[in-house]
């Protein structure tokens, strides 16, 4: 079994990166090598500005190609709770928010020409609990009416046709929902923004930051550069440099396992819908197959804002079990891949972007960041420009999460806190 993302390990690595030191005087640093750093990069070079995009480690690295692969559209919330905190139009807008992150996908893998599986699958949300079925049809129908008449509601005997697990009692489809390799889209994105003009360094890590006249000094492990704007697109990665940011973000691990390459029997005798799946448990599954048919099971297993081999490895024990008990008949399949990954949560579980403590920024996803990051590049790339451009998160208050630092403390006692809920819900 091996210890890292199937993303990165079925990838070829990126070869665009800049060689030598970091240097030189640009219009904007995007900080940060991911969907939205190189979504924004890319866009901005197009436009003809100059772009350095500073990676502490390599392409792709964070949360971009540490996921499940999922490009699920609409809220990760409960709709009917969107609707209640900010009212009918401003829940239908940041509904298609994500829906418009997918369609910026589809666009840029045609024009860039990138080879990375995209596909619409369909979502498929799974009630666990016989209990969760009634709020889940009511928020079915908010969505169907208001949002997105596409979605479709299925009964257990239908799910048959979809999953094979006893463990599911009803079923919310989002047609609009996709999925795609995550690591080839990462490196063809990285490519496309090099071959417009950004320069990319890996290993560049920025550790202090200086306001020099309009715009910054940046230090880095590479060495210096001067930019009129910064963006900031490090997610849950973010580091000490940067505090303000720290605590406001939450790291919290999510954890990943990917099987063996499925027979086309043992598919049609377990996940024949070919779907992303996600249960409705707190601290849930979500699952799918890759383009080598592995089936690919991730949650949140153990509360730890650490993802090493050991973690990743006590994290993989737990992700086993519960793929077990939900696809008994995929019980003995061996696992080939286990890798863990940081999700940048904010208190509401709502993203964030725009502009705080003098520099550009888009983050906080929640674990729903896949299939918007790169749209969200364009947009705050579109604003640091000058142009005009809706950012859906704009209006969104962003408060300090309290007694948070960076380093979240607090993460084991949220963990008894869902677990309870689980068992009595």
């Amino acid at each position: 079994m091996k210890f890292l993302p199937y993303w990165h390990d079925s990838t070829p690595a990126f070869g665009g990166a800049a060689s030598g030191p970091v240097g030189g005087d640009y219009d904007v640093a995007v900080i940060g090598a991911g969907f939205t750093g190189l979504g924004a990069a890319r866009k901005l070079a197009m436009e003809g500005k100059s772009v350095i995009v500073l990676e502490a480690r390599h392409v792709g690295a964070g949360a971009s190609g540490r996921n499940g692969g999922h490009l699920n559209n609409g809220l990760a919330h409960s709709y009917l709770a969107a609707m209640r905190q900010f009212g009918p139009e401003k829940a239908r807008a940041l509904y298609h928010a994500f829906d418009a992150g997918i369609e910026t996908l589809i666009r840029i893998i045609d024009e860039e020409g990138i080879d990375c599986n995209f596909r619409r699958s369909g979502k498929l949300k799974l009630a666990s609990k016989p209990g969760h079925m009634d709020a889940m049809r009511r928020n079915f129908e908010a969505v169907n009416r208001e949002a997105d008449p596409e979605t479709e509601w299925l009964e257990r005997d239908v799910l048959h046709d979809e999953v094979r697990s006893d463990s599911f009692h009803a079923g919310m489809l989002q047609r609009r929902s996709a999925m795609m390799h995550m690591g080839r889209f990462v490196v063809g994105l990285a490519d496309a923004a090099v071959r417009h003009g950004a320069v990319v360094h890996e290993g560049a890590t920025v550790t202090t930051r200086q306001k020099q006249g309009a715009g910054w000094r940046l230090t880095t492990t590479k060495g210096k550069v001067t930019a009129g704007q910064v963006l900031l697109a490090t997610g849950a990665y973010t580091d000490d440099a940067f505090p303000w940011f720290r605590r406001r973000i939450v790291p919290v691990g999510s954890f990943i396992i990917a099987t063996r390459p499925l027979t086309e029997t043992e598919i049609a005798a377990s996940v024949p819908g070919d779907r992303t799946f996600v249960n409705s448990m707190n601290i849930g599954n979500y699952f799918r197959l890759t383009p080598d048919r592995r089936l690919i099971w991730g949650g949140r297993a153990r509360f730890s804002a650490r993802s090493d081999q050991r973690s990743d490895s006590k994290s993989g024990a737990v992700l086993r079990a519960s793929l077990a008990a939900t696809l008994p008949q995929l019980a003995d399949v061996g696992i080939d891949y286990c890798w863990g990954g940081m999700v940048d949560m904010t208190a509401d579980r709502f993203p964030r972007a725009g502009q705080a403590d003098g520099l550009w920024y888009s983050m906080g996803y929640s674990g729903h960041g896949a299939q918007i990051a790169t749209h969200m590049g364009e947009i705050m790339a579109d604003r640091i420009m000058g142009h005009e451009r809706q950012n859906p998160w704009q209006d969104l208050p962003w408060q300090a999460v309290p007694l948070h630092t960076g380093k979240p403390w607090f993460l084991p006692v949220v963990g008894l806190y869902y677990q309870l809920k689980d068992k009595i819900s």
